[in-house]
């Protein structure tokens, strides 16, 4: 069963990503300032993105998102539902990876994706929607603000 959300005024739709646009997915990464140097978009793409696509894609608590306006990708992001025993056994809904075209930005396309994946959240039963932002998006931060977000952790990261 295919899940198409249209965005309102034709401005496209989100819907869940497939392989085919596993290469979109990457280009918008590797355009961002902080994903030029950690993304690797050449043609072919490395085969690691695709095995990486397929186990999100299998993994049942996982929905990677694009938005797509006139058959384009033009947005992204990976919505993943985690059990807790905290919150009284609550659902946490991670919103991680969200991308909008760079020549896109501005136009609150990345307004309406964030809201559908929260509203989506909240209607497969996720008590809470949370994300990290890079401390170098400033404008980023007031983005997300923007839409109910609160500071309310400090984050920390281990590559390992």
């Amino acid at each position: 069963m295919s899940e198409v959300f249209p965005l309102p005024d034709n401005r496209g739709i989100i819907r869940r990503a497939t392989r085919a646009d596993v290469p979109a997915i990457v280009k918008l990464h590797s355009e961002d300032v902080l994903g030029r140097t950690r993304e690797a978009y050449t043609d072919p793409l490395p085969e690691l993105y695709y095995g990486a696509f397929e186990s999100i894609n299998a993994d049942p608590n996982q929905f990677y998102a694009v938005l797509e306006q006139n058959g384009l990708v033009i947005g992204a992001l990976q919505l993943t539902f985690i059990q807790g025993l905290t919150y009284k056994g609550a659902v946490r809904a991670q919103i991680e990876a969200v991308q909008i075209a760079e020549r896109l930005r501005g136009q609150r396309l990345g307004e309406a994706l964030v809201r559908w994946a929260v509203d989506y959240a909240r209607s497969k039963g996720a008590r809470m929607a949370q994300l990290t932002s890079s401390k170098s998006r400033l404008d980023a931060h007031r983005f997300y603000e923007r839409l109910g977000f609160k500071r309310s952790h400090e984050g920390f990261k281990l590559e390992l």
